[in-house]
């Protein structure tokens, strides 16, 4: 038998499955994860990236062709509106996972369910506030 955290824990879960699909972002995913194209561009964007930052990382200078050609490409991937649009659903997936776990972190911290103020006060690590 589940417990009282599991049920209301895959309640959370619905409410999630329902929001990204009725806010758009599964067909966004979707319509990228179908579209060969703009999958490669952003595969090989990645890749790039990577590549510099593991150069950077090593301690090699990178050279000013290497970050234009990813700039360009990086550009080319941002026009295709298949591509942004993915990177925009990305960032909305991302955002309802950090709001969701804030407010779970925040509701173990005070011991109680945290109101507006408490949630725009709080200090999470990304606001730049200085306290971590």
């Amino acid at each position: 038998m589940p417990t009282k955290i599991e049920t209301k824990t895959n309640e959370l879960c619905e409410a999630i499955l329902e929001q990204i699909q009725t806010g758009g972002i599964r067909t966004r995913i979707d319509t990228f994860q179908a579209d060969a194209t703009a999958r490669g561009q952003y595969e090989s964007l990645m890749s790039k990236g990577q590549a510099l930052q593991e150069k950077q990382h090593g301690g090699q200078a990178l050279e000013p062709a290497e970050i234009a050609a990813f700039e360009t490409d990086r550009d080319a991937l941002l026009k295709n509106p298949v591509a942004a649009s993915f990177l925009d659903a990305q960032e909305e997936m991302h955002e309802l996972q950090h709001r969701v776990q804030k407010h779970v972190n925040k509701t173990i911290e005070l011991g109680r369910i945290p109101g507006a103020e408490d949630l725009e006060s709080s200090c999470d690590g990304h606001g730049g506030c200085g306290c971590h």
